[in-house]
């Protein structure tokens, strides 16, 4: 009889310590939410808009860069006088960089995690929530997964991708971006391909 009531009242801890974590999980805003727009275009954002929105300085940018953690997706620094060009997915790589660092994670661990991240297609990257016991970084996938993790005690913190995107999306509307020669203006290839086409047609 004992070791019954035991055994329920170890259920009713489990149960109150879930849905501690549940709650947790809720207010940190890193349960999987549906309301992320599709990724933006890539449309190019310049060093200092990426740096704006992300909430990183030039060096740690120009750094990242060169160490190869976080690069320019749209167009790398070609010699001198040209510009580095990020693409949303970059910025959006770029701050959750920073708040690893943040946290204090290792180099090591955040490379291993943007590795993942960067291996990942766009629509996947939303339903990725990363959590920390400060050591490690573990990527979750399911609501389950986060509530889990932060019922063991591994989830000291954690980073919804989800509202990270937001969050740009919110800054970067205010921010100038500019379109790479190639996206600006067809080549004159294309034109009489389009020519031809409209000729074959019409």
């Amino acid at each position: 009889m004992a070791s019954n009531e035991n055994e329920n009242g170890a259920d009713t801890a489990g149960m109150k310590a879930a849905a501690a974590a549940a709650d947790l999980a809720e207010e940190q805003g890193l349960l999987f939410a549906d309301d992320v727009s599709p990724l933006p275009s890539d449309t190019g954002y310049r060093g200092p808009t990426a740096c704006n929105a992300a909430g990183i300085t030039y060096r740690q940018l120009d750094y990242w860069a060169r160490t190869g953690l976080v690069e320019p997706s749209v167009r790398g620094a070609a010699g001198s006088g040209s510009q580095r060009l990020y693409s949303f997915r970059d910025i959006l790589i770029l701050k959750v960089v920073k708040r690893l660092l943040d946290a204090g994670i290792s180099l090591q661990q955040i490379r291993t995690a943007t590795a993942h991240l960067r291996e990942r297609g766009t629509d996947d990257l939303t339903r990725v929530t990363l959590m920390s016991d400060g050591a490690s970084v573990y990527e979750c996938t399911s609501n389950d997964e986060v509530i889990d993790l932060l019922q063991g005690g591994q989830g000291v913190f954690g980073i919804a991708i989800g509202g990270v995107w937001r969050e740009i999306e919110g800054t970067l509307a205010e921010l100038p971006s500019e379109r790479t020669a190639e996206q600006a203006a067809p080549s004159a290839n294309d034109e009489l391909a389009a020519r031809r086409a409209a000729r074959q047609t019409g």
